[in-house]
């Protein structure tokens, strides 16, 4: 299917009704610019998580792994710079009194009312979600004062954790450089604005990587990774073709980046940014040390003078990869005259790998044997699953939607000869197998 056909709608609409993502406290009426996962969005993004971890941590020598507290000490904002620069444009409408983001709107008529010249003076508006600790607050807040001491942000980013346990990873374990240091998790950001499904909201998660490198070879390894993340976006699925490397003007980069790349990616809403490259220099270690007071100079082991070690940090948001691989996976062909839609997930991405199930369900021999079969396919196959709801062709379809590479259906001739139907989801192709040897053919796929 070509990519300029795929619409959002028909995004939102699978996935909803597919398990795979749900609007936020729907139930109450939902809450702006949050989504949950169902049983089958956990599974797509853990798979995804997994591939990241594989690819860029676990097969490397040079990375290590940690996972910081949501919390942190509000200096650590003031050290990155976020407590007086992370902040949007902010409009209102004087009209409907509704709140925009003055570089995504036409100035000139509200979005939402229609009125003509409606709106303020454009203003910052900081993103980043203030809260109180300890149990200062509501004594403090009955007064109708402010308690600096107790006010701290939820994280904008995961950066800053790495950051903060530089000094503990080189205290630890005194790797060679260039290495780096890479995290998975929340962050939070109170968008003006949220929109486009799960492209933008105020609850997301991050993987980000800080790759600690000699100032004088940042070049080198910059492109580096540039070739890695390509290498990695052709294992999870995604086309290059669809892929765009974008050159942030220095006057666009942001406060802390030296050269930044964003790869964007032709989603149904358009061309946005998929992820970021960043090269930082040493703009965040040297901050922590001037307001720590503790050196963060890294000493090589051959005795040469120290230095403080320059950053690349790739940087990926898990909802916009999520996103681009639903987008490049959603696909319409026909089969016997009725349109059919599939997603064309790599099999280590899908959140299920096969589908067992009996040709009827009304035969009890077929149904021992069905489970029979499942068992024994669970045994080295993660994420298989027993169906045997509603007529085959109609769980076929099923399986199709949520992207399962292979069905396997148990008939009357299994029952004489031991051999199965496996069904492969993008071609519709079947063949008859051993269930024996069943397990190593899906495997050796």
């Amino acid at each position: 299917m070509n990519m300029s056909l795929v619409k959002l709608e028909d995004l939102v609409s699978l996935t909803k009704r597919r398990g795979f993502i749900y609007p936020g406290s729907s139930i109450y009426g939902g809450l702006s610019g949050t989504w949950d996962y169902g049983p089958l969005g956990v599974k797509l993004k853990d798979n995804l998580l997994s591939s990241w971890k594989d690819f860029f941590v676990d097969s490397r020598i040079d990375m290590y792994m940690v996972d910081a507290a949501i919390l942190m000490n509000k200096k650590v904002w003031q050290a990155s710079g976020h407590v007086d620069t992370f902040s949007d444009p902010l409009v209102e409408c004087r009209n409907c009194h509704n709140r925009f983001r003055a570089d995504k709107i036409d100035l000139k008529k509200c979005p939402t009312c229609g009125f003509l010249d409606s709106f303020t003076d454009k203003r910052d508006f900081n993103l980043m979600f203030s809260t109180k600790i300890g149990p200062v607050e509501n004594i403090i807040d009955k007064e109708n004062n402010s308690d600096d001491e107790s006010l701290i942000y939820l994280r904008p980013e995961t950066a800053q954790g790495i950051f903060t346990n530089y000094k503990n990873i080189i205290d630890s374990f005194y790797p060679d450089i260039p290495f780096g240091i890479a995290q998975h998790g929340k962050a939070f950001r109170n968008e003006i604005s949220p929109r486009d499904f799960i492209f933008r909201s105020r609850e997301f998660e991050q993987l980000e990587i800080e790759y600690f490198v000699n100032p004088d070879e940042w070049t080198e390894k910059f492109e580096l990774w540039i070739s890695l993340i390509k290498q990695w976006f052709s294992i999870i699925g995604l086309n290059s073709k669809n892929i765009h490397e974008h050159e942030i003007e220095s006057s666009e980069r942001a406060h802390y980046s030296k050269r930044t790349i964003d790869f964007e990616f032709d989603f149904p809403i358009g061309r946005e940014e998929l992820m970021g490259l960043a090269y930082r220099a040493d703009f965040d270690l040297s901050n922590i040390e001037r307001l720590s007071k503790k050196s963060m100079i890294y000493k090589p082991k051959d005795g040469k003078p120290g230095f403080v070690p320059h950053v690349i940090e790739p940087s990926f948001g898990v909802e916009r990869l999520i996103m681009a691989v639903l987008s490049s996976a959603y696909k319409i062909d026909e089969i016997n005259g009725e349109s059919r839609i599939y997603l064309d997930l790599p099999i280590l991405l899908a959140p299920v790998k096969v589908v067992v199930g009996p040709l009827v369900k009304n035969n009890q021999l077929l149904v021992d044997k069905s489970k029979e079969v499942f068992e024994l396919i669970r045994k080295d196959i993660k994420d298989v699953v027993w169906d045997d709801n509603g007529n085959i062709g109609k769980r076929y379809r099923r399986a199709d939607e949520i992207g399962t590479p292979y069905c396997v259906t148990i008939d009357f001739n299994t029952l004489e000869d031991g051999s199965v139907t496996l069904r492969e989801r993008n071609t519709t192709k079947q063949k008859r197998l051993d269930f024996k040897t069943l397990v190593d053919h899906i495997k050796n796929k």
